[in-house]
């Protein structure tokens, strides 16, 4: 029997590059999509899955665009026959008050963070039938809390849970279920981005008020992924998991 085969959005850094290296190291062959002309090096990912034992295939797309997608998914089962777990990771954080906020700031980052998802779920779909697996990556802001100046992306983050449930539903009869992941405070590119994001200093601030007393490692999330993708979790599906070190559950001090 062969591997099986991921699709991970935002493979390049992050969680998407984490996520790639995890599912490797359990024998599951990667496709991962990057940003053309982004500020990541798909080779990097390339290199540590490839380290990790397992065969890769990095590809540029865009999830905004239905075609550029499509056709990820397409080389992903032409390259490997198969596709088994669908990641949606790419997202787009900015910093955007309220009444800054254009319209055009507004629908780029829904169009991104969620119906890039569903735009990512939509196409593997096609491929993909008993004991397949989506995951999608929303966030405490909006899945749990609100955040000042980020509505925009709250509000597709609070969206991600809503559609994998709809989904998890709609897919079961075919043996496919679909899950979200609420990453709390973790620290990547995005999150050490101080315009957009906290920065490295809000994210040691912030992580001295986390109970266990620190912020997340992308590769913890990777391991609930892999876990909500794997036949360890064959009964979970239209359920969202927050990863947040308790973060959501402190007394307020």
């Amino acid at each position: 029997m062969s591997q099986p085969v991921a699709l991970i959005t935002g493979a390049a850094s992050g969680i998407g590059a984490a996520v790639a290296v995890a599912f490797a190291r359990k024998g599951v062959r990667v496709v991962g999509g990057y940003l053309a002309g982004g500020p990541h090096d798909p080779a990097y990912t390339q290199r540590r899955v490839e380290e990790a034992g397992a065969e890769c295939l990095m590809m540029p797309m865009d999830v905004t665009d239905s075609t550029s997608v499509d056709a990820i998914a397409g080389a992903a089962f032409d390259r490997f026959g198969r596709l088994d777990y669908a990641i949606a990771n790419a997202g787009l954080l900015r910093k955007a008050p309220l009444m800054e906020m254009s319209d055009e700031q507004w629908n780029e980052m829904l169009d991104v963070d969620l119906t890039g998802v569903m735009r990512t779920f939509r196409s593997a779909s096609r491929y993909m039938g008993e004991g397949g697996a989506m995951v999608a990556i929303s966030s405490i802001a909006g899945g749990v809390y609100g955040w000042q100046d980020h509505s925009h992306y709250a509000a597709a983050k609070a969206g991600v849970p809503g559609l994998c449930r709809s989904l998890a539903v709609e897919l079961a009869a075919r043996g496919i279920r679909c899950n979200a992941v609420i990453p709390g405070l973790i620290e990547t590119p995005q999150s050490l981005d101080s315009k957009n994001s906290l920065g490295a200093d809000g994210l040691a601030k912030a992580g001295k008020g986390i109970p266990l007393g620190r912020v997340g490692r992308a590769s913890e999330v990777a391991d609930l992924v892999c876990y909500l993708s794997g036949s360890e979790s064959s009964y979970i599906t239209g359920q969202s998991i927050i990863i947040d070190g308790g973060l959501t559950v402190r007394w307020p001090e």
